[in-house]
């Protein structure tokens, strides 16, 4: 889990197109890093379209917005083509990163447990620090909502 002061925890993933992203390369731009279940369903559809559509003004506001679920690089650039998403995706398929930042959590869904990547966010300044996070997001309105947080750096 993680904590806002705290420093977040480092990571190089493979990445939508080739190659990989390594969170501490982006310094000293702002981050938001958003964890969301699965590539192409109805939510995490919309939410990766939403900024997608802001992410000028993300960069404008000295941010660069990444997407990471546990799906594979494949899956993320058939996402990104289908979609023509305009943010970088990252695959986590070890979940090693999701358990670091507290998404990696135990869900249920008619009666059944299983573990899964809670939609989160997490906002991190240009020195490498946790500055807001936000839990069991809901998609509607929640980019807005990050996107003035950033702009409150």
């Amino acid at each position: 889990m993680t904590d806002i002061g705290e420093t977040a925890p480092d990571f190089t993933l493979p990445r939508d197109g080739g190659g990989t992203l390594t969170l501490s390369a982006l310094r000293p731009k702002a981050v938001v890093l958003y964890f969301y279940p699965k590539d192409d369903t109805p939510g995490c559809t919309v939410e990766a379209l939403d900024f997608t559509a802001n992410a000028a003004a993300f960069e404008a506001a000295g941010a660069v917005v990444v997407g990471v679920s546990k799906d594979p690089v494949k899956a993320h650039d058939k996402f990104v083509k289908k979609h023509s998403l305009g943010i970088a995706l990252v695959s986590d398929e070890g979940s090693d990163v999701c358990e670091r930042y507290g998404t990696w959590v135990e869900k249920s869904m008619y009666g059944k447990t299983y573990m899964g990547i809670e939609r989160s966010t997490v906002l991190i300044d240009g020195a490498g620090r946790i500055v807001k996070v936000w839990r069991k997001v809901k998609v509607e309105g929640h980019v807005s909502e990050v996107l003035d947080a950033v702009k409150g750096l």
